[in-house]
């Protein structure tokens, strides 16, 4: 629960977004207006979750003002986080992939949990539309890791290696340089 929202309207937002599927772009929005309407003026969760509509619906040029307007005006928690990346993921979408870079390089700086992985994704996404294709897979690659069942050490040297070309084979191998296989 955020300040000014009860747990009755959290509840009808979460069903709200449940039915997405169920209802028509047009439609949707209009429902997340009326929701968010009921909440004051410049609310930063109101913003957050109607620039969350917009962008969903693909009107993410509609969505970047609010999803600003939701930060500036001190959008807390998990939602705080969510709305930076997503406010990254379209300004990459919208063609503008330094400014979702810049986002999210601070972002990553400024803290730290469980939604890493989803920062690190959207990073990744971003760098391949910069041209940067290796160190997308190494940023992947180093997420992916610490998840797996067995090569967890492997996979981490790779992803390693993989953003400093020419120190994927021989000698330098991860796989040859005494590292164990299974992670």
């Amino acid at each position: 629960m955020t300040p000014n929202t009860t747990p009755e309207w959290e509840q009808r937002c979460a069903a709200l977004w449940d039915a997405f599927d169920d209802s028509d772009a047009a439609q949707f929005r209009s429902r997340m207006a009326a929701l968010t309407a009921e909440l004051p003026t410049d609310h930063p969760v109101a913003a957050y979750e109607l620039a969350s509509a917009y962008d969903a619906t693909d009107l993410g040029e509609d969505a970047v003002p609010l999803y600003r307007q939701a930060l500036d005006t001190g959008l807390p928690g998990d939602r705080r986080r969510q709305a930076v990346i997503q406010l990254a993921s379209t300004l990459r979408t919208l063609g503008r992939p330094q400014a979702s870079a810049d986002l999210l390089i601070t972002e990553r700086a400024h803290t730290s949990d469980h939604l890493d992985d989803a920062l690190t994704a959207f990073h990744a996404l971003t760098l391949i539309d910069l041209g940067r294709e290796r160190e997308a897979a190494a940023l992947a690659l180093g997420a992916l890791a610490p998840h797996l069942p067995a090569y967890r050490i492997s996979v981490a040297r790779y992803a390693d290696a993989v953003s400093r070309p020419g120190l994927t084979g021989g000698r330098e191998n991860p796989e040859t340089t005494g590292a164990t296989p299974v992670g």
